[in-house]
């Protein structure tokens, strides 16, 4: 036998044992996931975390209410192995390529997650007062102006189902559960992570709560109707929205009724939102008390990633702490 096929030989005996060990982890290749918005994207990054990281379509300063998809969004898209969004409530821009998908990802809807709760969808904006014990009921009866009213595709819910970390903890189970079964050799990371992340959700809650206590009972008003969720949570007293929706504009007889609003019940804040025109919040607040603030629902100013959901929680408690208490 010559000297290279005696070295052929032995490399080849040499490799077979480590070939034999390693085989089975080559089906262990973590999926590509794709996430359409921070929020989400978030919880599913703290679930990977020390597996793999996922992907964000709506990234920086965007709005998921008037995003269009990129090429680098299709792209990522094409190449997911699974694909987690809201529903077709919130990222109406993801339908369509959802729709002509065609490489076998695993579409996660995570508004079908179960353990939600799901609250009416508010259509007008412009609430009218409520007696204490019904201003958080699901399915109030709400003023609206037709001009202004807005109907989401789903047409029954409020999809801003992230702003409750309680629902947080239901969608980061469905995350959990979609993600193991996609690659089981990584589930019991999946599972601890999901055990921490659950851990952090219980004492997030309990900070929010201690920090807007002192200010919950004072009324104020919201650029667009997102914070439902959060009002239902901790009980505090939204009077009432600029618009319903970002991607409608108020007319001015709009404007003229939450003018009146702030005025009649003595709202203290109006907060605007850091994607949005501003000049709207000054209209509304000229000629009264009222301060402004700013509340980001979406993350918007927030880095992604697995401390952003906990950030823009604890944001929106500290502004609107920090705007009412200014205010009194």
């Amino acid at each position: 036998m010559s000297l290279k096929k005696s070295l052929l030989l032995t490399s080849s005996l040499f490799l077979a044992p480590f070939q034999l060990l390693t085989a089975g982890t080559v089906h262990a290749e973590v999926p590509n996931v794709v996430v359409s918005i921070k929020p989400i994207h978030s919880l599913v990054a703290s679930i990977m975390q020390g597996v793999g990281e996922p992907s964000l379509i709506v990234e920086g300063a965007a709005s998921p209410h008037t995003y269009s998809m990129k090429p680098s969004n299709a792209s990522a898209l094409e190449n997911a192995k699974i694909v987690f969004w809201v529903g077709h409530g919130l990222e109406a821009f993801l339908e369509k390529p959802l729709e002509t998908l065609g490489n076998g990802a695993t579409i996660v809807e995570l508004d079908d997650a179960p353990g939600l709760e799901k609250l009416k969808f508010r259509e007008g904006g412009a609430f009218e007062a409520h007696d204490d014990g019904d201003e958080h009921e699901a399915g109030a009866e709400h003023a609206h102006s037709g001009e202004e009213a807005h109907h989401h595709d789903e047409g029954e819910y409020d999809m801003h189902l992230w702003l409750d970390p309680a629902n947080a903890k239901a969608m980061a189970a469905e995350i959990e559960k979609t993600l193991a079964e996609a690659d089981p050799a990584n589930a019991a990371a999946y599972k601890t992570n999901r055990d921490a992340l659950n851990a952090r959700l219980d004492t997030l809650d309990k900070t929010i709560a201690e920090t807007i206590a002192p200010i919950k009972d004072k009324p104020f008003i919201v650029f667009h109707d997102a914070y439902q969720y959060f009002e239902h949570r901790y009980h505090v007293k939204v009077a009432g929205s600029i618009t319903v929706s970002p991607e409608t504009l108020p007319g001015a007889q709009r404007l003229s009724d939450i003018h009146a609003k702030i005025v009649d019940l003595g709202a203290t804040c109006v907060f605007a939102e850091p994607q949005f025109e501003p000049k709207l919040v000054n209209v509304v607040l000229e000629g009264t008390p009222a301060k402004s603030g700013t509340l980001d629902p979406e993350a918007a100013t927030l880095e992604a990633g697995p401390n952003l959901y906990f950030q823009m929680m604890e944001s929106i408690g500290a502004s609107l702490k920090s705007c009412l208490s200014s205010g009194s």
